[in-house]
C-alpha cells in the first residue's frame, strides 16, 4: 500500500485506515469505527462528497484488494485528520501514528529514500534493492504482453464507469474513490461542471475519443419521462487515464 496519493498533479502524503490498524495493533473494523465517529464531529464533512475540498481535515473513501482477492472499504487520512483521530487514543497509540508521520516526512524529504539507521537496516535495504532489480528483470520479460493487452483494451467497442476507473486506479496504486475521481475530471477540463451539462464530457474531451455518452429514458409516475446521460469511459479512455495518473502521459 503505498503512503502518497495522486489528486490534481500534487503528490500529497496520507495514512490509509488500514495503515493506521497496522502502525497501532489495532483491528482494521475497530480503526473504521473510530474514523466514522470522528466524521460525525465534523461538520464540514460530507459523507456522499468525499472530503469537502477546502478543509485542512481530508477524509476519503477508498477500497483496498484483500489477500483473498475481496474488495475491502478502508478510509485515507490527510496528517491533520489523522493527528485528530491519534488525539482519542492512548498515549502508546498517539506515539505509533506521530511516529510513522516522522517517517513518511523524512522519506519526502530524501525523495522517498529512506536512510538506514543501523547496520540491520541497511543489509534489508540491500536484499530489498536485490529484489527489486530482478523484479524489473522479470516485467521487462513480460513487457511485451502487457502492450499487447492495452492495444486490446484500448481498441475494444465497450466502456466502463467512471467509478469502474477509480477502482482500476485503485488497483494500480492510486488511491482514488469514484467521488473524487469525478471532481479531478471536472477540475482538469474532462467533465463539464454547470447547469444540465454537469458530470457530461467537455467537447475535448469527446474529441479526444475518451468517453462516450449513453442515454436511458426515465418514466415518471405521472406519465412524464426525463433522459438522463451517464459518461462512460472508452477503452482509449481507459488506456489515457490510467497512464495520466501513473505519470506515464
Amino acid at each position: 500500500m503505498k503512503d502518497v496519493e495522486i489528486f490534481n498533479s500534487q503528490v500529497v502524503q496520507t495514512l490509509t485506515s488500514l495503515q493506521i490498524a497496522e502502525v497501532t495493533n489495532k483491528h482494521h473494523r475497530h480503526i473504521i469505527r473510530d474514523v466514522k465517529c470522528l466524521i460525525d464531529k465534523m461538520p464540514e464533512y460530507s459523507p456522499n462528497l468525499g472530503s469537502t475540498k477546502n478543509s485542512e481535515y481530508q477524509i476519503d473513501e477508498s477500497e483496498y484488494i484483500a489477500s483473498n482477492g475481496k474488495r475491502n472499504f478502508m478510509y485515507i487520512l490527510n496528517k491533520k485528520a489523522c493527528l485528530l483521530l491519534a488525539s482519542g487514543y492512548d498515549v502508546t497509540l498517539r506515539a505509533a501514528i506521530i511516529d510513522r508521520w516522522e517517517e513518511l516526512e523524512r522519506e519526502k524529504m530524501y525523495g522517498g529514500f529512506k536512510i538506514p539507521q543501523t547496520y540491520s537496516e541497511a543489509l534489508k535495504l540491500a536484499a530489498t534493492q536485490s529484489e527489486e532489480i530482478e523484479q524489473q528483470r522479470k516485467t521487462l520479460v513480460l513487457q511485451a504482453p502487457k502492450v499487447l493487452f492495452a492495444s486490446a483494451v484500448e481498441t475494444s467497442h465497450s466502456s466502463c464507469l467512471v467509478g469502474e476507473l477509480a477502482k482500476i486506479l485503485c488497483q494500480n496504486g492510486v488511491e482514488i474513490g469514484q467521488n473524487r475521481l469525478f471532481e479531478w475530471l471536472r477540475d482538469n477540463n474532462y467533465l463539464c461542471t454547470k447547469g444540465e451539462s454537469h458530470n457530461i464530457p467537455t467537447q475535448r474531451a469527446m474529441e479526444q475519443g475518451l468517453f462516450e455518452i449513453k442515454k436511458r429514458t426515465i418514466n415518471n409516475p405521472d406519465g412524464s419521462s426525463i433522459v438522463k446521460s451517464t459518461p462512460k469511459v472508452t477503452g482509449k479512455g481507459l488506456i489515457y487515464f490510467v497512464n495520466k495518473f501513473l505519470g506515464k502521459e
